[in-house]
Formats: structure tokens, C-alpha cells, sequence
């Protein structure tokens, strides 16, 4: 690819997914500064028309996804993380089309939480030549010791506004999500400081009931991890936690794109109900993205994967987070489930772009956002990444 810089970038023909639809005969002007212009071919504007070209007629241009819950890949965790960790889980993701992240933990000792902020943090002062660390999502330890999924019960604890308050002082605007238990002893306090700080506070590992679910949202709650996974689920008299999910628009639903968390109808009904502004695409994968069957660990808990399907080696009813990719995923939401296009790169892009309040640069494909782009072919098999206007050669 030519050199770019501030005066000059590169023309990316072929189509092009806006915000207002798909265009088919669509150019993007992207410089390491920024997308140009994102539109019409036809209309390109003249200060760019002399910028290299790359020509893709029959290839799709997207906007680079966003994942806001992902625990590692390529054999490493975000909990046992270094630098070179961190290069490894962000070199492979964006391999497979994300071009941001969130680095999330497992329920765990407050020290081990220190630890992982401390890293990521330090990473993030860096030039992270691949996907970009936006922050670090908490799963836990503020769950329902009831719902612990993979993560390990010994360390569940209650809703500690003084950890947050540590946490946001040392490292400010760090933490962008929280996920916890609302009905638990001093979840409210908790999701009510975590909202006006701008922080999403996501329902998830709880039993909470429906009326439980409704009070937390008017104390603030926004989100929903991994849906219908992992909390009390829909009956036509106690709707639960599920059903407030379902319900309630004020409620974003992150939806694990694999076949195996949720059945594809599930995941169609969902959508429907969530509309093309409140579903996330997620992979909740686990250092096991990537690599072979085989052994290894989801946080400190050891985890069996068979044919791809993550599940903890003592409680193999359990599953442990997915060996899932976005490009995977969003491939599940056309393919399996029947979304469009548009409202699948929406899910895996825009929506959760909105949800850490970083839309007005990343999410989409227009003009003043940076150039986070995938190229697809029609089989939306992934043939190119850029980010912020570069091609990443992977």
C-alpha cells in the first residue's frame, strides 16, 4: 500500500456500508487521519480523485467490529496478561475483523483485577499495532453466586463502590463495563455511580427476577451480557430475567454468535425485539480462539474444548466461553439467523460503538470517523483489515 500521510490516503473502491444503507457502486477516501469521504463513487470529490486506488468491484467494504466481551485467544488470557499476551490476543482478533476491544476479566481475587488494569492500562500508553484496547469490561465479582457460569464461586463478592472508586481514580476512564448481579445487596448504589460516570452497567450471571430487573433499570442499568445465558430464563408467569431482556428497550442485549449459547430462532426473536439500536455481537472468547481442541483455562478454572465447544473440565454441562470470532459471528447472524447486512454490521459495529460512547470516531464507515474497515468477498469470507487507515498485514 502507497505511503500515507496527512495530505494523502487511498481510494477504496467497491461496496460500501453506510449508515444510510449499502451502496454498490461506493468509493472510501481514508488517510491515517481519517475517513474522507464515505459514498457514492459517482460523487467522490475532486480533491481526492488523484489518491491510489484499490479497486475491490465485487468486494463489500464494513466498518471494523467492535467487541466488548472477549476474554482472549491465540492460548492467552486477559487475566494472566503481559504486553506480549496482549499483542498475541489483539494480533489474532484482528486477524479475524475486530478492530476494537474491550479486555474483560473473569470474577476473581481484587489483586488479580489490579493486575490485569495495571497491564492493559500500560498497553494502552503504547502504539498497540493491532486491535485497539478500548478499556476493560468487569465480568464480575459483583455476580449471583447462584448463576456463576465459569466463573469461580470462591471469589464472588458483593457490589464495592470503594474498588470502583480505586479503580476509576488510578486509572481514569479505564473501566468502560461493569457486569453484575442488580439483585444483590448494593447493586443499585453500585449501578447508579457507574452510570453517571458513563460506564455500562450490564446485567449478567444473576438471578435476579423480572420486577428486580425493571428496578435496576430505573436505577440506571443499560445492558445485558451474553442474553439468555446464565440467568433466570423466560416463563409465561415469572418472566424473569430474560424476559425483562427481551422486554424492556432500555436494554441493550449482547447475543454470542456461535449456534451453541442460543439457537439462531432465539436469536431472531431477539433481534426483532431489540431492534437495529439494542443488540451486540459478542464472542466471549476464551484463550482457546484460535488453537485446536484441547485443554486450558478460562481464568483460573481449567476448561475442556471437544469440536470447538468450550466447557469447564469438572462440570462439563457448563459452557466456558466460546472459541468464537466476530467474523464468525457476524457470518451466523446472515447466514443462520437472517438478519440483512446492514443490521448485522450494525450489531457487530455501530450498537456497540454506542454502548462504550465511542461512536463519534469508531462503528461506522463516514466522513470524520477513523478508517476502521474490513473488506469482505461474497461469500463474507474476510480478505482485508485497516485500521485507522492503515492495512494491517496479518
Amino acid at each position: 500500500m502507497a505511503e500515507i500521510n496527512k495530505h494523502q490516503g487511498e481510494l477504496l473502491f467497491g461496496k460500501v456500508m453506510t449508515p444510510r444503507g449499502l451502496i454498490q457502486q461506493g468509493v472510501i477516501a481514508v488517510s491515517t487521519d481519517q475517513i474522507h469521504y464515505a459514498g457514492e463513487a459517482k460523487w467522490l470529490p475532486e480533491a481526492y480523485s488523484n489518491w491510489p486506488s484499490t479497486s475491490e468491484r465485487e468486494g463489500l467494504f464494513i466498518p471494523g467490529f467492535v467487541d466488548v466481551h472477549v476474554h482472549g485467544g491465540a492460548g492467552h488470557d486477559f487475566m494472566y496478561s503481559d504486553a506480549e499476551a496482549l499483542d498475541s490476543i489483539t494480533r489474532f482478533h484482528c486477524s479475524q475483523g475486530t478492530t476494537t476491544m474491550l479486555a474483560t476479566t473473569m470474577t476473581a481475587p481484587k489483586a488479580a483485577i489490579d493486575r490485569v488494569l495495571y497491564e492493559v492500562n500500560s498497553y494502552r500508553s503504547s502504539k498497540m499495532p493491532y486491535a485497539k484496547l478500548a478499556g476493560v469490561h468487569l465480568e464480575g465479582p459483583f455476580i449471583s453466586p447462584k448463576w456463576p457460569g465459569a466463573q469461580n464461586p470462591e471469589h464472588i463478592v458483593l457490589s464495592n463502590i470503594d474498588w470502583l472508586e480505586e479503580w476509576e481514580t488510578q486509572y481514569p476512564g479505564l473501566v468502560r463495563q461493569v457486569t453484575l448481579a442488580p439483585e444483590r445487596e448494593g447493586a443499585l448504589e453500585a449501578i447508579t455511580w457507574l452510570r453517571k460516570r458513563g460506564i455500562t452497567a450490564a446485567l449478567g450471571h444473576t438471578n435476579a427476577t423480572y420486577d428486580e430487573v425493571i428496578t435496576a433499570v430505573e436505577a440506571g442499568l443499560n445492558q445485558a451480557v451474553h442474553a439468555f445465558n446464565a440467568m433466570t430464563s423466560l416463563h409465561h408467569r415469572k418472566p424473569g430475567t430474560a424476559g425483562a431482556v427481551l422486554g424492556d428497550e432500555r436494554i441493550r442485549a449482547e447475543i454470542i454468535g456461535d449456534g451453541i449459547h442460543v439457537h439462531p430462532a432465539v436469536v431472531s426473536i431477539l433481534a426483532r425485539l431489540k431492534g437495529k439500536d439494542n443488540l451486540l455481537l459478542i464472542t466471549d472468547a476464551m484463550s482457546a480462539a484460535g488453537l485446536s481442541d484441547g485443554e486450558y483455562k478460562i481464568g483460573d478454572l481449567p476448561v475442556l474444548v471437544q469440536k470447538g465447544i468450550a466447557t469447564l473440565k469438572d462440570h462439563p454441562e457448563s459452557l466456558a466461553g466460546s472459541t468464537l470470532t466476530m467474523i464468525k459471528g457476524f457470518r451466523f447472524l446472515v447466514h443462520e439467523v437472517g438478519l440483512s447486512l446492514e443490521a448485522a454490521s450494525r450489531a457487530a459495529s455501530l450498537t456497540p460503538a454506542i454502548s462504550l460512547g465511542l461512536d463519534r470516531n469508531i462503528g461506522s464507515l463516514e466522513s470524520g470517523k477513523q478508517g476502521d474497515i474490513l473488506l469482505l468477498n461474497s461469500e463474507l469470507n474476510l480478505c482485508g483489515v485497516w485500521i485507522q487507515g492503515s492495512k494491517i498485514n496479518l
